[in-house]
């Protein structure tokens, strides 16, 4: 072949040079020598079997090399002489030792696609049965060449079939009909699809002969499936070439999966009828002609035909409904959901669908590598690059960089490195936004963030568009080279938000934040947990074998820890499952047949929960195999293998940074007092009252509320935060006078389990004992939660895990966030774990709701005011939307001195402050160990050290009251007054000397 070196002169500085083959540039096709291959195949459908003759023209010294899958070779002769085969697992390799016509006898039995090569690109299945037959893969001796076939197929009478042919002559007899199938034009290989139940309708398109092949049924269907088809290749022959071929035919398929092949469209059994006629196997059917059946896939290069036709089939669809960035966003959630660093390939060393990791790279980001390249150069450039390919590569192969030569020659630009980056290289890319700031700079706004690529380095152009607090936006174009770099941009308005490439029009992997929980993101999972259910085992019974074979684990629901949990994807097994409640609270899921619930792992955003229900074996069994169809959707539905309900979680387009919101402002015209609170709320059946837990004012607050709501309803009763559920006989006790207030303090072990001054809540505790109203400990043990909070829930004994409710709902994320900032204030500094914090918050808010809706389930009549800290109420995240899950009862919300927040609360209440009377304090500081109470040391001006106390000092009474606690310090206190004069009795250590006890006066 003639080559010539063209040099295009693009500026003063640089130059580039492209290599084609003079042909070529006059735009001739350059076609190699093909073989021509003869087949005669006799198809026995009652048995499922063929048995064919395959027969070429060789030449010595040749080696030729076939695959045969699981064909038995009856014989091989060479001019009608046998000769030696070398024969490997599914090919067979024969040496001709002379020029000759090779000839190849063959049997081969298709049941249930038994013979399918999934990793064949060219494969689909191949089977034979009363539905049909379907001819695809390892059906005859087939060469990894381009070679001219000339098939002869005999089937049973009444039968109609259809294999790559611009002519087809049919000839019937008494039991069989033949067919033979004239195609001139080199092929990858032939494919068979055949029914006795097709009905042919006709049509024409300027000397193109147009055939649809439907079942009796679906004659109307067929009628407007040619209509559309003459749309498609009008359509595409303009843009690119006219259609190539005499003839073109849309045949309706029996199995699920279709196929497209030189003249022929096959349709799946689904896309049929779920798929608009114009829809997408449809149209990649016909763009297939152009592209794998007239251009034919250089497949040891890379295919890129898959790519470049969900390109333009599906993306250039939905980009014409206004739906494009949705589209590319769901590919790239898709290729994010299945490719991990264990199964991730380049798009050169993509060869075929075999998984739906291998289709989220050849097809998806095949397809955004085509979107990209549109985008960069063009409309016009774009298709005419196409047209190229086609006039320069038909009926032979073409791989990338024949593909990237002709977008060169288009665009008079080096493209090696956008080929490089995309095509040789593996995976997409995976950027990181951080510290995002803005801040005035002068008259204007300046907008500052950094971008991070994790991975590999590529040129990235960054779609950055900016929108205004009082409307409008500005779109910025930004370049990324770097792993790492800071951009700074000005604006002339306030800006609200930052969004960076919101069309998608990146190869990126999708944050969590853009990314919905899915059944891809559970199936795609490299190694999911699977939780077995409680109930029905053997309803599950292939879901968990299946899953088993792409290496998950199984386990039963008690033996998974919380740390598997922050680990794994979970497919949960059973609606009934009791993980089900560690982790959301409660869920409904229980649907007929089959069903699937998709929600993000709580404890792990990168992870998923996906809850699997089936009403029979069968039902799962029948849905199983459809799953991977429906991979976009968190919610679906299956009957008797059909589904019936599908829908798709919505997330965020985009990469989105909230930067400004408006001031928000108060009509103090509308301002109420807290009387008017008081009536609004009176008629719920539960009131929650927040507070800060030291604010005399609050309590008041609380207490004006009790007092109002009693009169109106005496039945009124209080639960408190305050106090745990061990602390109730104790409560009932005081609120019934069998006891006094100090034996309740003491009793309840107020000091050692709350630690906030008695005299805070003593007026709400009074008016409870003097009008009998019940008081309800809502709280867990604060041994649980210590322990929760230091080591997590996977240090609870059995009997503690008791105590923990089994309904807990970790999914709140806005909550998360919200605890977060607070353990990073505070809990971080100890050097705890957040999760662990976070789940003993859970653990608290969880038992407080279980707590009183069990009181209110027994006590329907009666009203419940709830005291509690405000970050257990604010939002409804704490308690309120926990208890509404479990009691479904009307609730209102009452905050205190609270910042003012959409949705923190239902009233926020702003009372003048109030001072109170605490109990005295000896200003110490102490160590309370094994019984023995010392004194670590002092705090500023103390009366104690004022008085003569030191430290190491042994406080052994004070007055009358021995000291054993710091709990009985603060109860012998909460008796003394400010001024009051008492006596301590302290035991000092003295050096060489025995301890002395001495008596100080202590004025308070």
């Amino acid at each position: 072949m003639k080559v010539k070196i063209t040099l295009y002169l693009l500026t003063s500085l640089m130059t580039f040079h492209f290599m084609l083959s003079s042909k070529a540039q006059a735009g001739e096709p350059v076609v190699p020598q093909v073989r021509e291959y003869d087949l005669s195949v006799i198809v026995d459908v009652t048995a499922s079997r063929i048995s064919g003759v395959a027969t070429m023209k060789v030449n010595a010294g040749q080696p030729m090399v076939f695959t045969i899958g699981k064909l038995s070779i009856v014989s091989v002769t060479l001019n009608d002489q046998d000769i030696t085969t070398v024969s490997s697992p599914g090919k067979v390799t024969v040496s001709p030792d002379k020029d000759g016509v090779l000839a190849i006898r063959y049997e081969g039995e298709f049941r249930d696609g038994e013979n399918a090569r999934d990793a064949d690109p060219k494969s689909s299945q191949s089977m034979i049965d009363a539905q049909g037959v379907f001819l695809s893969s390892a059906w005859y001796p087939q060469l990894d060449a381009l070679a001219t076939y000339h098939l002869r197929l005999t089937l049973p009478r009444g039968y109609e079939a259809l294999s790559e042919a611009e002519k087809i002559e049919k000839s019937e007899h008494d039991k069989t009909t033949e067919f033979r199938f004239l195609f001139e034009h080199p092929s990858d290989g032939i494919h068979v699809v055949a029914s006795d139940r097709y009905e042919v309708f006709r049509d024409r398109l300027d000397g193109i002969d147009l055939y649809a092949y439907f079942y009796p049924e679906e004659r109307e269907l067929a009628k407007t499936y040619l209509v559309n088809a003459k749309k498609l290749l009008e359509q595409y022959g303009a843009k690119f070439t006219n259609y190539p071929f005499a003839r073109y035919s849309i045949v309706e398929g029996f199995l699920p999966r279709g196929l497209s092949m030189a003249t022929v469209t096959i349709l799946g059994q689904d896309a049929v009828r779920s798929q608009p006629v114009v829809g997408a196997t449809l149209t990649h059917g016909v763009l297939h002609q152009w592209f794998r059946n007239l251009v034919h896939v250089d497949y040891a290069k890379g295919n890129w035909a898959e790519g470049l036709t969900t390109y333009l089939a599906d993306l250039s669809a939905e980009e014409e409904q206004g739906r494009g960035a949705l589209y590319r966003k769901q590919l790239l959630i898709e290729y994010g959901a299945y490719v991990h660093a264990g199964n991730e390939i380049s798009l050169r060393e993509f060869k075929g669908r075999k998984d739906p990791a291998s289709r989220a790279i050849g097809y998806g980001k095949g397809a955004m590598v085509f979107h990209m390249l549109h985008t960069q150069i063009g409309e016009e450039k774009f298709n005419a690059a196409l047209a190229a390919i086609i006039r320069q590569h038909q009926h032979q192969r073409a791989s990338w960089d024949d593909l990237r030569a002709a977008f060169e020659l288009q665009t008079r630009k080096d493209l090696a490195p956008f080929f490089k980056q995309w095509v040789d290289e593996k995976g997409i890319v995976n950027l990181i936004v951080e510290n995002v700031n803005v801040r005035r700079a002068d008259s204007a706004f300046e907008i500052s963030f950094e971008v991070n690529q994790k991975g590999s380095v590529r040129s990235l152009d960054l779609q950055i568009e900016i929108f205004y607090l009082r409307g409008g936006t500005k779109k910025e174009l930004l370049k990324l080279e770097a792993a790492q770099k800071k951009f700074t941009l000005t604006v002339e308005e306030e800006p609200s938000k930052m969004v960076i490439d919101s069309g998608y029009d990146l190869a990126r992997r999708p944050t969590v934040l853009e990314t919905p929980p899915s059944l891809a993101r559970a199936l795609g999972d490299e190694k999911p947990l699977v939780v077995l259910p409680v109930a029905n085992k053997e309803h599950y019974d292939d879901i968990v074998a299946w899953f088993k074979e792409r290496g998950a684990e199984a386990r039963e629901a008690e033996k998974v820890k919380d740390a598997d949990m922050k680990t794994s994807s979970l497919v949960i097994l059973g609606a009934d499952n009791p993980l089900i409640g560690r982790l959301y609270g409660a869920l409904a899921v229980d649907t007929p047949g089959f069903s699937v619930l998709v929600r993000n792992n709580p404890w792990n955003a990168e992870k998923t929960a996906a809850i699997f229900h089936a009403t029979t074996k069968a039902e799962a069994l029948a849905a199983l195999p459809l799953l991977s169809r429906y991979g976009r959707y968190g919610s679906l539905t299956f009957v008797s293998g059909r589904n019936v309900s599908r829908m798709a979680s919505e997330a965020e387009l985009g990469m989105v940074w909230d930067l400004r919101t408006e001031a928000q402002a108060v009509d103090l015209r509308s301002v109420k007092v807290l009387s008017d609170v008081i009536k609004s709320v009176a008629d719920k059946q539960i009131i929650y009252v927040g507070e800060f837990h030291d604010r005399f004012a609050h309590h008041n607050v609380q207490l004006q509320i009790i007092r109002s709501l009693f009169k109106k309803d005496p039945k009124l009763v209080v639960g408190m935060e305050m106090f745990p559920l061990s602390s109730q006989k104790v409560l009932d006790d005081y609120v019934s006078g069998a006891i006094n207030e100090r034996d309740f303090i003491k009793q309840s072990e107020y000091f050692k389990r709350w630690g906030f001054e008695y005299s805070l809540y003593k007026p709400i505790l009074d008016f409870a004992r003097a009008e009998k109203t019940p008081i309800v400990g809502l709280n867990i043990r604060r041994e649980i939660t210590d322990k929760v909070s230091k080591s997590g829930m996977d240090e609870l004994t059995d009997d503690e895990r008791k105590e923990v409710p089994s309904q807990m709902d970790f999914s709140d994320d806005e909550y998360r966030a919200r605890l977060k900032d607070v353990f990073d204030q505070h809990e971080a500094r100890q050097g705890r774990s957040f999760d662990a914090f976070y789940e003993a918050q859970i653990i608290w808010d969880e038992t407080m709701a279980r707590t009183l809706s069990e009181f209110l389930a027994k006590n329907p009549d009666r009203h419940m005011i709830v005291l509690a800290g405000g970050g257990h109420i604010a939002f409804g995240s704490g308690i309120p939307k926990r208890a509404f899950r479990r009691n479904g009862l009307s609730y209102a919300t009452v905050l205190i001195d609270s910042d003012m927040e959409p949705g923190v609360a239902d009233y926020i209440v702003y009372p003048q402050a109030l001072d109170g009377v605490l109990a005295p304090k000896l200003m110490v500081m102490l160590k309370d160990t094994q019984g023995v109470v010392s004194v670590l040391g002092f705090g500023k001006d103390s009366v104690a050290q004022r008085s003569g106390m030191q430290t190491g000092d042994i406080i052994v009474s004070l007055d009358s009251d021995q000291i054993h606690s710091v709990e009985d310090l603060k109860l012998a206190l909460q008796y003394k007054k400010h001024e009051q004069t008492v006596k301590v009795l302290v035991k000092r250590k003295r050096f060489l000397l025995r301890d002395k006890e001495m008596e100080i006066e202590v004025k308070l």
